[in-house]
């Protein structure tokens, strides 16, 4: 029987050697959209839909006022998201993270509080970012080292930070500030806020540090296996105490930063920032599991919550739907996560416990 496989291809065009085709790209090679939202370009999409939709809803949207006041709103929420990014990465969570911006923020104002005869700003500014640290690192080591979840963690930090932060100032707000403190979010460089300008920095070395660095490879490591990473010589400690130290800090960057631009320390401040940092990172494609999400990410998804945000001002909806909003979002980004293929690993924040 002839062996019809092995048999020569016909020659085509009387006996014309045949083109050699094209050899078609690996599937390694081609960007497909899936792709695009595993390296956190998901949120885009939803962003551009929403800014479309409000440049046609309302005059005001694209006022240079409007985008000004954005810019400036959007800063905190970006600096805190990429901060709880950090924790989301290595398949943690971080609760505290709005009670520390409060907390931060009220001992920043205190210090420089003008009738007391206050700590210089750079100073003041300081020991509020040590506030924010600690509180983190404090997080970290109950993680970390007595292994405990990091949701009941930074949930009794949460209570803790905000207790300690309505005792400092007995319930009242902190006021007025010396204009040296407001100008550090009140001020501009180029026509563009200080605070957009610090919200970029942030996140370009928080996207240097996990793509570029030994430590940022660690973090992702961590987050995709805890124990795999710890036979492999990942030191898991040491890269949880400086994921929430770090969480903790920026928290307390943005609560310095609120209050600038407050120009005074409000105890209530922050409340609520949790979800929107959550949100955030969520939303720009991080996944509660660990070991995805990027910095550029966590920025893109702030720029949709302060979008929802803006825009329900503009609109005059009303805020509590907008926190359905921002809710439906979360399970719509974690279901599509789902439907792309990512695994279950238990609840988030337990992995490796």
């Amino acid at each position: 029987m002839t062996d019809v496989a092995s048999a020569p291809a016909p020659s085509a065009a009387g006996g014309k050697r045949k083109r050699k085709s094209k050899p078609e790209p690996a599937d390694s090679e081609i960007l497909r959209l899936s792709h695009l939202f595993d390296r956190g370009f998901g949120g885009i999409p939803v962003l551009l839909l929403i800014a479309f939709g409000l440049s046609l809803a309302t005059d005001s949207f694209l006022s240079g006022t409007n985008l000004d006041n954005l810019g400036r709103q959007v800063s905190i929420y970006a600096i805190i998201a990429v901060g709880q990014l950090l924790v989301i990465l290595t398949a943690g969570i971080d609760l505290s993270v709005g009670s520390v911006v409060g907390l931060a923020g009220v001992v920043a104002a205190t210090a420089v509080f003008e009738t007391t005869g206050g700590l210089p700003v750079a100073l003041s500014v300081v020991l509020a970012l040590i506030v924010g640290a600690g509180a983190g690192l404090i997080n970290g080591v109950l993680v970390a080292v007595l292994r405990m979840p990091p949701f009941i963690v930074t949930l009794g930090m949460m209570g803790i930070a905000r207790g300690a932060t309505l005792l400092l100032t007995d319930g009242r707000t902190v006021q007025p500030l010396p204009a040296e403190f407001t100008a550090i979010a009140g001020g501009s460089l180029f026509g563009v806020s200080n605070l957009t300008w610090l919200m970029l920095l942030v996140t370009v070395v928080m996207a240097w540090l996990l793509r570029r660095t030994v430590w940022g490879q660690y973090v992702y490591a961590v987050g995709s296996n805890v124990e795999s990473a710890r036979l492999t010589g990942v030191p898991v400690r040491a890269v949880l105490l400086s994921a929430y130290a770090l969480s903790g800090l920026l928290a307390a960057f943005a609560g310095v930063l609120l209050a600038s631009r407050l120009g005074n320390g409000v105890p209530t401040s922050g409340t609520g920032y949790e979800l929107q940092a959550i949100a955030a990172c969520v939303i720009g494609g991080a996944s509660l599991f660990g070991a995805k999400g990027t910095a550029l990410g966590a920025l893109v998804g702030a720029l949709v919550v302060g979008l929802l945000n803006n825009g329900g001002t503009l609109l005059g909806v009303d805020p509590f739907w907008l926190q359905i909003a921002i809710g439906v979002l979360i399970l719509i980004a974690v279901g599509a996560e789902n439907l792309r293929g990512g695994k279950s690993r238990g609840l988030p924040g337990m992995a490796g416990k």
